[in-house]
């Protein structure tokens, strides 16, 4: 089903993207905000328990407190996503595209590894047809262009109509953070310009999807840890643990589809390269040390697990 919706969003964005992007930028500028509190505020209620900060209430709204240090973290989080609003910058684009990666990482949760390979095949099926085979179609290569688009700037549109001074400063497009690009010529010391062609991109799907991975092996090592009588004790016989294998496996994906679109010269399809990198060595090995129905069929989460869990 996400294989099929996402080939539907993904033409959308083909044939109408000229007509929604402003749209589309108010909505990612709002997710942008709530994705880069979620991913701080954790780090910021570590820092008051570690120093004993005193943090007050200071404001009530939409039935929550907020304490002066959240009130700070919430304008600072509006701060940048403006700053990006305004310069566009490829850092900003970049800080913004993690932070919804690791937001929707924790929000969605496989129950198991079965869901997880079916999930990982057919999206890695799709990403191989709409980069390669898309162009016999529809005349053109859907992903690349979709991934290369420019949104207009509502900014810049607002700024313009009332003629407000700065306006030059301000720029007309935007690259949504759905992809983290990186400048050609960054080592160079060459300052990139506007064009997609000076800078290397990867998608936010080949950063989640594959996450999805990595987070259930990180639960099942977590789950393994609790129930072995020694938790900081790891027995011979087993091994590293999971994560090591698909966070070394999704590296070697990653130089993989560098290496492949440096030498073809051509856009490469990263989950051609990333799942089987990191899927396979984790049903392998789990497989070798007797562990693979485990993983295959799940564990029951508990309450508490049950209220984080999505399932796909």
């Amino acid at each position: 089903m996400i294989p099929v919706m996402s080939s539907l969003s993904l033409l959308t964005m083909f044939y109408l993207f000229s007509s929604v992007s402003q749209l589309l930028t108010g909505f990612t500028a709002i997710a942008s905000v709530s994705s880069l509190y979620f991913v701080f505020s954790p780090y910021i209620v570590h820092v008051k328990s570690q120093f004993g900060l005193s943090d007050p209430f200071v404001s009530r709204c939409c039935s929550k407190s907020f304490t002066r240090i959240q009130a700070l973290l919430l304008f600072l989080c509006f701060s940048t996503v403006a700053a990006w609003l305004v310069s566009g910058h490829w850092i900003l684009n970049n800080l913004l595209g993690i932070s919804l990666c690791f937001a929707f990482v924790s929000h969605v949760r496989l129950p198991n590894i079965k869901v997880c390979a079916m999930l990982l095949i057919c999206l890695f099926a799709y990403d191989i047809f709409w980069v390669f085979y898309s162009e016999w179609f529809f005349g053109a290569n859907v992903m690349v262009a979709v991934a290369t688009q420019q949104a207009s700037n509502p900014v810049h549109t607002v700024a313009n109509s009332l003629s407000l001074p700065g306006l030059q400063l301000i720029t007309k497009k935007l690259e949504l953070p759905v992809k983290i690009v990186f400048p050609r010529n960054l080592l160079g010391g060459i300052v990139p310009g506007n064009a997609a062609s000076d800078f290397m991109m990867l998608g936010l799907g080949d950063m989640a999807i594959p996450s999805m991975l990595l987070a259930l092996v990180l639960c099942f090592d977590h789950r393994k840890v609790k129930e072995a009588a020694n938790p900081l004790d790891i027995s011979p016989q087993k091994g590293y643990k999971y994560i090591w294998y698909a966070t070394f496996g999704y590296a070697v994906g990653l130089v993989a589809a560098l290496a492949a679109g440096i030498l073809t010269r051509s856009p490469q399809p990263a989950l051609l390269y990333l799942v089987p990198s990191t899927l396979g060595p984790i049903v392998v090995i789990s497989w070798a040390r007797k562990e693979l129905k485990e993983l295959w069929e799940g564990s029951t989460p508990n309450v508490t697990e049950k209220t984080h869990l999505t399932e796909v």
